[in-house]
Order: C-alpha cells, then structure tokens, then sequence
C-alpha cells in the first residue's frame, strides 16, 4: 500500500491552513499517513534559509498577506500574529509522535486530528502549545490518553531527531512536505498534486 510521509511542524501557519485536506486525500486514495514532527528551525539553519525573524520585511510582510488570502480561500479562522508564536515546538512534536506510537497498536486515536488540535491552537486559540496543560488538553480531545507523551518521552524524542535528518536526507526545506514514492510535494497548495499522483495522473 501507498504511504505518505508527512512532514509537518505545528507553529508552521501554511501547515494549519492545509486543514484536513490531506486526510481527506489519503481516505479517498486508501493511504496510509505517516505523520513525521520534525525540528524545522535545524533544516532551515542545514539549507542557509533565514529565519523568520532575520528575513527582509518584504518577505515577512508577503507572508502575511499569503496566510490571509489562503485562509479566506479555504474558509478558515486564523490570527495571523499569534501570541504565543514562536514558542517551543517539542512538546507538541513529541506528543504526536506517540500518539501515533499509541495508534498504531491499539487502534485508539486521531492522530490527524491531535496534529489539528495543536495547529489550532497557535492559529486560532491563542494557547501556549509549549505548556504541559496544553499538551494534555489536545491529546485528550484527539482521543488519546493524556499521560502518553510522558511516558514515552525518550522514545518520541529519539524519532523526532531522526524525522529531522529523515527530513535532511530527502531534501525537505520547509513545512508542509508531503513524501509519497520518492517525490516531493512542498505546501499546502501542492495538495492537488499529491492527489493527482494517487490517482494516477
């Protein structure tokens, strides 16, 4: 069966505004996600790309005007300047990575829908996704047991360090990246494309 590694960060904005595309894609085609946190910052720093806060203001100033409008088009809430970005991403990385651990053998669980939870709420909720309380509230509402990311610490944090170089050796540059039989789809606007591949076109 088909796979598709998901390469996403959940303080990445263009990341929210993907929504629940890529799993309605995925159940369309019958795919498998695997869902791959990974520490974009280190993939940034690999390729030379500035970060965010040391980029030109006319960058930062087009990015904004990007989230807008693809918003609007997708017909999602969004605050485009969060108050608690950025803010420190493992905890949320980390909880999705044993989510998934957790789904994968009991069958229990969203795991797109804890990745969702996360994304909303930097995006739209105004919350702290650093926060221990945080971390358990998305967890719970995706339907896993709150305790996981704990207990599974140094197992998900050892997985998010090899997604970050899984990341590295596939050539990923950015957030969202879509990998699915040895190609590359970098965005969320690349969606359609992902889509076109599994059907075949």
């Amino acid at each position: 069966m088909a796979r598709i590694d998901y390469y996403l960060f959940p303080l990445s904005p263009f990341t929210y505004l993907a929504g629940s595309r890529l799993e309605e894609i995925a159940a369309r085609h019958g795919v498998d996600i695997e869902y791959k946190p990974f520490a974009l910052p280190k993939v940034f720093e690999a390729h030379g790309t500035p970060a965010l806060p040391q980029r030109h203001e006319a960058r930062k100033s087009y990015r904004m005007t990007e989230i807008r409008r693809i918003a609007a088009t997708h017909g999602l809430p969004v605050n485009i300047q969060p108050r608690h970005f950025p803010t420190n991403p493992v905890p949320a990385c980390t909880a999705i990575i044993s989510a998934q651990m957790v789904a994968r053998d009991s069958g229990r669980g969203d795991v797109g829908k804890l990745a969702q939870n996360f994304l909303r709420a930097c995006w739209v909720e105004e919350k702290d996704i650093a926060e221990d309380h945080i971390v358990r509230e998305c967890l719970e509402a995706a339907g896993f047991d709150a305790g996981i990311a704990d207990r599974d610490m140094l197992s998900a944090v050892e997985i998010y360090e090899k997604n970050t170089q899984d990341a590295l050796d596939i050539g990923v540059f950015g957030a969202p990246t879509y990998y699915c039989d040895h190609e590359l789809f970098w965005g969320q606007d690349r969606l359609e494309y992902l889509d076109r591949k599994l059907a075949g076109g």
